[in-house]
């Protein structure tokens, strides 16, 4: 069974339309890259999956029951973790107390973060009661990403983890998600703008432009003249 099958879906901001007919699946113990320039639609993809944005057109199923019309909160309950562009960590709470925002959707007996969030993560640990405005970008993108595994999620959604983040921690996210992975207990769908970062983690490969899908492989069947001419659309 598909973990994700979202199909033809539309959706409008007002007048403008985000995202035109847009078709994706994604399994357990994959990721799928969704590629593409700014203002393409990749942020839309995930608000809609993620329930931040209602769709006009289209369904969206998450384990075999239609979710196309259900609140962030009652998706997140259903184990779909979204870390957005920009964080949006709360500067004024120490990273424990940001953790624990990821025990919202849990029941009480699940209320306890993860080991494997200070493994892939060791400065959250030593980090824990700094407040998340005093740590720099990139800590910041790992305690958002941390927030998410609090969760114990079965789709991971990351909207460019590396934007504006120095080298070695984006290492460091790379390798978390090639971990998670591996557990084969969820899916991942990463948006990305770079290629070399999404070609090493990526199984199959999607390229947006105008709010479609214009370009679609697995990494076995990547035509790598396509995909480059698809990118630059």
């Amino acid at each position: 069974m598909t973990m994700l099958d979202a199909k033809t879906i539309d959706l409008h901001y007002g007048a403008a339309q985000a995202l035109r007919g847009v078709s994706l699946q994604a399994e357990v113990g994959e990721v799928t890259c969704v590629l593409g320039r700014n203002g393409v639609g990749k942020t839309s993809l995930l608000d809609a999956l993620a329930g931040q944005q209602p769709i006009s057109g289209g369904s969206i199923q998450w384990e075999g029951a239609d979710i196309t019309r259900l609140k962030p909160y009652e998706r997140a309950r259903r184990g779909i973790a979204y870390v957005p562009q920009g964080r949006e960590i709360f500067p004024l709470l120490t990273v424990e107390e940001n953790l624990k925002t990821g025990f919202a959707p849990l029941k009480r007996d699940q209320r306890d973060i993860p080991d494997d969030v200070f493994s892939l993560f060791p400065v959250l640990r030593d980090m824990l009661h700094r407040r998340g405005g005093d740590l720099s970008g990139g800590q910041q993108q790992q305690l958002a990403i941390g927030r998410a595994l609090v969760m114990r999620p079965r789709l991971l959604l990351l909207d460019e983890p590396t934007e504006g983040i120095q080298p070695s921690i984006i290492k460091d996210i790379g390798r978390a998600i090639v971990y998670l992975r591996s557990l084969k207990q969820m899916a991942i769908i990463l948006v990305e703008q770079y290629l070399d970062f999404a070609r090493e983690l990526g199984d199959r490969f999607v390229v947006m432009d105008r709010g479609a899908i214009v370009y679609s492989a697995w990494r076995d069947a990547v035509d790598e003249a396509a995909l480059k001419k698809a990118m630059a659309l």
